[in-house]
């Protein structure tokens, strides 16, 4: 894939995420049951040009070795163009460390007694016997096992390009996972990473309001219906839950 090509299906994975996310969800949360905590932060000393959201935070969930695959999937799905920053900078990977720490991620609300029947068709709905965190934890090893016997390395230290490749391989469910299908694991990996692009920076993603600003959405705004039907750019910066404005 050119870098005229990762350019422009950025934008239009963009452009086409608002249309699928509930407005709701933009300026709320992006996952039932995600707590309210503030992120746990350490003094970072990052150098000119590092990313201090991606860096500064300290997973709870996920270990080293998923940390490492977590940021460099999600910064290959929404990477950082001339348009700005990404979902590595954004905090999307802080996001979904925090959303593993919920009871959503527990499965705690869902219906787990079966039967479970993991090749019937996408419309009937998630139908496996795996939570969330379970979905990461063992998509994220399969993930590795399966770059490491097709590149001799884990899929953070493959180039862009070969991520990318790699990524594709899973979404269309050509890569041989054993405990899920690699679509499955792929699925939930792309649905978190808009949601953390585009949530309330509240929950841990959105930072300084990036993704916001990208597609110009008012945020948590009391009212803006009276420039929806405008053929405008919306003029006010978006407000936060918090109320912080960037």
């Amino acid at each position: 894939m050119s870098a005229d090509d990762t350019l422009n299906a950025r934008r239009d994975f963009l452009r086409k995420s608002l249309t699928l996310i509930p407005v709701v969800t933009l300026a709320t949360t992006g996952g039932a049951g995600l707590a309210l905590a503030e992120p746990e932060r350490q003094h970072s000393d990052n150098k000119p040009g590092e990313s201090p959201a991606a860096d500064a935070y300290q997973p709870t969930f996920f270990t080293p070795e998923e940390w490492a695959f977590l940021q460099a999937a999600v910064a290959r799905l929404i990477p950082a163009d001339d348009r700005g920053p990404g979902a590595l900078e954004a905090g999307v990977s802080e996001y979904i460390d925090r959303q593993m720490n919920t009871p959503y991620a527990q499965g705690a609300n869902w219906y787990m007694q079966g039967p479970f029947q993991p090749d019937a068709p996408s419309e009937m709905g998630y139908q496996l016997r795996l939570n969330p965190q379970q979905v990461y934890r063992l998509g994220i090893k399969a993930a590795d096992d399966w770059s490491r016997q097709q590149y001799g390395k884990t899929f953070a230290e493959l180039d862009a390009e070969t991520q990318d490749t790699t990524l594709k391989q899973f979404e269309a469910g050509k890569a041989d996972f054993q405990a899920l299908p690699s679509k499955t694991f792929f699925a939930a990996l792309l649905q978190n990473t808009k949601e953390g692009f585009f949530c309330d920076p509240i929950h841990g993603g959105n930072k300084d309001m990036i993704g916001w600003k990208l597609v110009g959405f008012p945020g948590a705004r009391a009212d803006f219906m009276d420039w929806v039907e405008r053929d405008v750019s919306y003029p006010f910066p978006p407000v936060s839950i918090r109320g912080e404005r960037a």
